[in-house]
């Protein structure tokens, strides 16, 4: 085992994983010895099924009797089959500021297309074109079980765990197609990429202090904590049920701290061949590269 492989690092806690090449991957979890242990026989993947089936807590807590894996390679996103990928807008106050928009009194709901996710080191793909595409850091929030009209006080229990999403925008699909429809710029292929893993609520203490950075280039743009959101998880999780039903596997996308591309004084956007490295504490790293 390489202790240097960016994904093996702050291996502390149990965390599921799937690995393989695009379309292959397998089901597995990192387990606290810092050895990728495979899944495969016991479930047919962390999806939907296998987290509503809630076969997958056990499966962790007897890590050892788990074949070990080779580590390396490719990991993918950790949770296949998403069937809702939500986002937050501008949940933090600062973030809002920086975009010249007022702090919102109710959170601001948009989708991103489920056909948008990929690997957390996978090609982020320039769209034809494009010259505005922008970087955020998110807290990812993973659905464990069907929640409808739920209170704030039993969000929680409804949360599977917790991951890193880089919320990949382009600017002018997202504020100028079409007035605003910040669906469309969010959408695009390569644009949502998850994990490297995806870490049990229960090996969270506290989803609403979590350190959170990125980079572009080795350069830090975004440096930020959940403590400063504007609706925590269980506001949102609890705001959400209220009109849509949340299932198990539907991933929730937070919100992004300041330091975005689109607030900088002139803007800074991506470019092909720019790097960013972001990175949620406790919840690993993610790279990628823009194409």
């Amino acid at each position: 085992m390489n202790n240097d492989t960016p994904w093996i690092r702050e291996s502390h806690s149990m965390k599921f994983v799937r690995y393989g090449p695009v379309g292959q991957e397998k089901p597995g979890l990192l387990a606290p010895d810092g050895t990728l242990r495979t899944l495969v026989g016991q479930v047919h993947d962390i999806d939907a099924g296998s987290i509503a089936s809630g076969r997958l807590a056990p499966l962790a807590a007897r890590w050892q009797d788990l074949d070990t894996v080779e580590a390396g390679g490719r990991l993918g996103a950790p949770l296949a089959g998403v069937g809702k990928f939500i986002g937050i807008g501008l949940n933090y106050a600062d973030h809002a500021a920086e975009a010249g928009l007022p702090v919102p009194q109710r959170p601001i709901v948009f989708f991103k297309s489920p056909t948008c996710i990929n690997g957390p080191d996978d090609d982020v793909l320039l769209p034809a074109g494009s010259e505005a595409l922008d970087w955020e850091v998110e807290l990812g929030v993973v659905i464990g079980r069907e929640a409808s009209r739920v209170s704030v006080a039993q969000a929680r229990s409804h949360v599977f765990g917790y991951l890193v999403v880089n919320d990949v925008s382009e600017r002018d699909w997202q504020m100028h197609h079409g007035g605003s429809q910040w669906s469309k710029g969010k959408s695009h292929d390569t644009f949502g990429p998850l994990g490297p893993w995806l870490v049990s609520a229960d090996a969270v203490a506290d989803p609403s202090s979590l350190d959170m950075r990125l980079s572009v280039n080795g350069q830090v743009m975004q440096r930020g904590n959940t403590r400063t959101m504007i609706f925590n998880v269980d506001q949102i999780v609890s705001d959400l049920s209220q009109y849509m039903r949340l299932l198990p596997g539907d991933v929730i996308a937070t919100g992004t701290p300041p330091g975005v591309g689109m607030g900088m004084k002139p803007p800074r956007y991506l470019r092909r061949g720019d790097v960013m490295e972001l990175s949620i504490e406790g919840l690993g790293c993610q790279r990628q590269r823009v194409v």
